[in-house]
């Protein structure tokens, strides 16, 4: 069993400092605080007696991490928790990890060393230290949005699968075949759920296989962008595109613009989650919207059933189609015959290689 002397020497510090960081104490600096959590992570260290019964007393505070702050998903979501935290009498400390595995790591870390109840959380994806040592501490946890592989903890997130096949309806109701699939990284949850609904199932709804429309970013606009303009260098020209979540789409917009001009107006766009401006485009961008404040309720929620010895169980949020669009499309000619620009490109180039 992993011992307060074994955080302390793998830390670096006196058995005192360790002591005085897991109880809970205010006389230790930042970094000796950082270093016995990141040490009492990484060993699953879970603390007894005294210590633990200080640290775990209620405060009727709750921790929210949310992935991007700038999403306007998650903005809403953390709206809605806070919210929902407030009527049943919490308060919610609220951090922004930036889509950025570390800065997650350092803010568990730094949630750690806080009494709180219970936590929220909106994750990276990936294997944390950080986070098993909050699972393996008996931290009451949920997730929202995103699930984390090998983990039990309660997860509430949107139905991924069920708003990829209103797309694809959506996209053989008007006649497209050339479409391009701008994803999110395959790392999160989110992103490999919605590019594995896609792409499993695209050609049955008469849609282009071809790997040369699908490339990905990391949910954030400017990889949107850059995810497109690689799409575009390829020599495709798209009738539609699939952008897996309103920043990505807003990126894939601008560069449609950008590299287009004038012929952008003949792309039509679709988002996986809907942006107010959405309506205000020209075209104007067809979405699945996700029920982000229903997510954020029912998260704090699943939360407070954990913190009070109650079971919480995982739940899929159902999605509408927001259809933005006019009349269909008889056809849906490509704006230009695409060039295959980038056929000497080597296997390692390729969107559907080993990243």
């Amino acid at each position: 069993m992993v011992t307060i002397k074994d955080v302390a020497a793998r830390a670096g510090v006196s058995l005192g400092t360790a002591s005085r960081v897991l109880s809970g104490g205010a006389h230790t600096s930042a970094d000796s605080r950082s270093r016995v959590l990141a040490a009492a992570a990484e060993l699953n260290y879970i603390a007894h007696g005294p210590a633990r019964s200080l640290r775990r007393a209620k405060t009727d505070v709750l921790g929210l991490l949310v992935s991007d702050i700038r999403n306007p998903f998650f903005s809403e979501l953390a709206h809605a928790a806070e919210r929902e935290a407030r009527r049943l009498g919490y308060t919610v400390l609220l951090a922004n990890s930036d889509e950025d595995a570390a800065q997650e790591a350092a803010l568990l870390r730094a949630f750690a060393s806080q009494r709180i109840d219970g936590f929220l959380l909106a994750p990276q994806g990936g294997d944390s230290s950080a986070l098993r040592g909050l699972l393996g501490g008996g931290m009451p946890l949920v997730c929202v949005d995103r699930t984390v592989r090998g983990s039990e903890a309660p997860t509430i997130a949107p139905d991924n699968a069920g708003g990829v096949a209103l797309v694809l309806e959506w996209l053989r109701g008007r006649g497209h075949r050339e479409v391009a699939f701008v994803g999110g990284p395959a790392t999160i949850s989110t992103g490999a759920e919605r590019r594995d609904a896609y792409l499993s199932r695209r050609a049955e709804h008469g849609i282009s296989t071809d790997p040369a429309l699908v490339d990905e970013g990391d949910f954030q606009a400017d990889s949107g962008a850059a995810a497109m303009r690689r799409i575009l260098g390829r020599g495709m020209r798209p009738t539609a595109v699939f952008g897996a979540d309103g920043l990505m789409t807003l990126g894939a917009v601008r560069a449609l613009r950008a590299e287009l001009g004038d012929a952008a107006r003949g792309v039509e766009l679709v988002s996986f989650d809907d942006l107010d401006w959405f309506a205000l485009t020209d075209p104007p961008v067809s979405a699945v919207r996700t029920d982000a404040s229903t997510i954020g309720r029912l998260g704090i929620a699943a939360l407070v059933d954990l913190i009070n010895g109650r079971a919480a169980v995982s739940q899929r949020v159902p999605s509408a189609f927001i259809d933005r669009a006019g009349p269909a499309r008889a056809t849906a000619p490509p704006l230009s015959p695409p060039t295959r620009r980038g056929r000497g490109r080597t296997p390692a180039s390729r969107p559907d290689a080993p990243r």
